[in-house]
């Protein structure tokens, strides 16, 4: 039998909560300190992806270079509220060039 992962959204309130609606996890922070946690915590667990913002990412640079190279979670950077900082875009290109070898975006 298959295992089942999980698919958590972390953000502010307003950026995560039509996540909900969609069957994902998800956990409404207000501080970076306590988005670092969560990750900590789901990471632990069965989240197999984690969907962060943007907003809360450009201060957990060492939290997101932890799991940058594992399996799981996956953190996939996502725009908040407010819009897309450019950061998740950035990071793609910079994994498809460690991939490929070269930019193709």
């Amino acid at each position: 039998m298959a295992a089942t992962y999980r698919i958590a959204v972390i953000g502010d309130w307003e950026s995560v909560m039509g996540f909900r609606a969609l069957g994902l996890d998800t956990y409404p922070v207000t501080s970076v300190e306590e988005a670092k946690e969560t990750v900590r915590e789901l990471a632990k667990t069965d989240c197999a992806v984690i969907y962060l913002t943007e907003t809360l990412a450009k201060g957990m640079e060492d939290v997101l270079s932890r799991y940058k190279d594992e399996l799981r979670p996956a953190i996939i950077l996502i725009p908040g509220r407010n819009g897309s900082l450019g950061i998740g875009k950035a990071n793609i290109q910079r994994a498809i060039e460690r991939a490929v070898g070269a930019d193709i975006l």
